[in-house]
């Protein structure tokens, strides 16, 4: 009778102790590619999510925060299985990550069902934080550094384009916002030229765009496609016959540029986040990151360093509550300094205002980085901002 009594009394003492560490435990769940195509998305995010909890702890608001690592490969149905079990069998308080828009758009009625904060880290389709009332985004989107890329071409002389995108949601609105913009210039896009984003050969849409005779490419690939894309652009011989690269950051990917040879110096590219971005919190970041993981800290990492900023103070404006519209409403006009800058989340849109700048490959120290020299203040998702 004691034996049993005691057990009983254990159990009860067990529970009590599972349902105060439940109440006291906040989890992430973060989904990102780990592996496959877009592994190294799914690797810089979650170095910059480990490095910021190093740096800022783990307990917010009296809460102990936890983050569960899922593996999407970035395909959808992954995605939507994995925070459908991380909702319902581990009880996040959010989930975060995903590494393309499919994925983020899979999640999206999860997040409303269930009104779990969706921190959109990586993708960057216009549309996405349009999918659920409860999405807010850290990364960028694509049409916030095409506009500005048409912009720059105008004013460069470069009067004649063909635009490369990979077939998917972000492609088409990278080539579409900067087609628009370009044309308003004056400027001409003389072929529109679309290619697989699964594991994509460029080589003979290279050469339909060398025949096309340009003065540039504007090429949009996903973060981890960049090198092969410049490889293969300079064996096709583009670069020697005068075609000039412009378009969004992702091709000059700091995580790939310093191993893409010397001919890329020169390239032009807008994005939104650099490595060798000048500020004072940046070199603090970049030396952090790079001592703790012996890589180079990329857009896609400072998406996820600051997606973890945002949980982290909007918790402390809810006093550690992980009521779901509570956790909205804390994040809608959130102001901070983060390594890409000054950036802040729309109270509208839910998407991120933050600066465009204007880069050029450069040599520094014996290296490639993505060299600042001009910035766009304050950019809006051009696309909803168009809507309006």
């Amino acid at each position: 009778m004691i034996r049993k009594q005691l057990c009983v009394a254990v159990m009860a003492l067990t529970a009590a102790a599972g349902a105060a560490y439940a109440q006291e435990t906040v989890k992430i769940g973060l989904i990102v590619p780990m592996t496959g195509q877009q592994a190294s998305t799914g690797k810089q995010i979650d170095a910059a999510v480990r490095l910021y909890m190093q740096q800022n702890g783990n307990m917010v608001a009296g809460k102990r925060i936890e983050v569960i690592l899922k593996d999407d490969a970035a395909v959808p149905d992954n995605t939507k299985r994995l925070a459908q079990e991380l909702i319902v069998n581990d009880k996040v308080s959010f989930i975060a990550g995903f590494g393309v828009t499919p994925a983020a758009l899979a999640a999206a009625p999860l997040a409303t069902q269930a009104k779990v904060p969706e921190i959109v880290m990586a993708a960057g389709t216009s549309i996405i934080t349009e999918r659920s009332p409860y999405i807010a985004r850290t990364s960028f989107t694509l049409a916030q550094s095409s506009v500005i890329v048409a912009d720059w071409a105008v004013k460069n002389g470069i009067k004649k384009v063909v635009t490369m995108v990979s077939d998917y949601a972000p492609g088409a609105d990278a080539q579409n916002s900067f087609k628009e913009r370009f044309a308003k210039g004056g400027g001409q896009v003389v072929e529109e030229i679309k290619f697989p984003l699964a594991n994509p050969d460029f080589a003979p849409f290279l050469q339909r765009a060398r025949d096309a005779k340009p003065d540039a490419v504007f090429i949009f690939v996903p973060s981890g496609q960049g090198a092969t894309f410049v490889k293969q652009f300079i064996e096709r011989g583009l670069d020697k016959a005068g075609i000039r690269i412009i378009g969004p950051g992702d091709v000059t990917d700091d995580d790939q540029v310093n191993g893409m040879g010397d001919a890329v110096i020169g390239t032009v590219t807008v994005h939104h986040y650099s490595a060798a971005h000048p500020s004072a919190m940046n070199k603090a970041f970049v030396a952090a990151f790079e001592k703790a993981n012996k890589f180079r800290p990329n857009f896609m990492a400072v998406g996820g360093y600051d997606g973890m900023h945002l949980i982290y103070e909007a918790l402390k404006k809810t006093g550690g509550k992980t009521d779901g519209d509570a956790l909205m409403a804390a994040m809608k006009g959130m102001k901070w300094e983060s390594p890409r800058g000054p950036m802040s989340i729309d109270p509208e849109t839910r998407d991120v205002i933050h600066n465009e700048y204007v880069r050029k490959v450069e040599k520094v120290g014996g290296q490639l980085y993505n060299v600042e020299f001009a910035t766009f203040e304050d950019v809006k998702d051009p696309v909803k901002a168009a809507k309006k």
